[in-house]
């Protein structure tokens, strides 16, 4: 099975302060599955460390008040075209992340 994964689930340092989300039991998937790490803020430009981002009104707005909508909605399309091209079986993405998360979100 092939499992797209947040990047920094995986311990990847691409957090928006320069850390990680390590989850021990995402990574231990690892030995019976092929994880594909990803990041879209990464993908989509934004450096490590950035100014935190937020949803705000459907665009994405950092704390400066300035727009990455562009950056993170590119590195969503990038992210997905992984996704297709690996003909991924599942995806594994961090919550409450402007970028992976899904119900209640910054």
């Amino acid at each position: 099975m092939k499992i797209l994964v947040s990047a920094c689930l995986l311990g990847r340092k691409c957090k928006y302060n320069g850390g990680d989300n390590f989850n021990p039991a995402i990574a231990a998937l690892g030995k019976e599955h092929e994880l594909i790490p990803v990041c879209p803020e990464t993908a989509g430009g934004l450096p490590v460390p950035r100014v935190p981002c937020e949803i705000i009104g459907g665009d994405v707005i950092d704390k400066s008040g300035v727009s990455r909508d562009r950056e993170f909605r590119r590195g969503a399309e990038q992210c997905l075209a992984i996704a297709e091209k690996e003909h991924t079986d599942l995806a594994i993405l961090q919550s409450r992340s402007p970028s992976c998360g899904v119900g209640r979100i910054y």
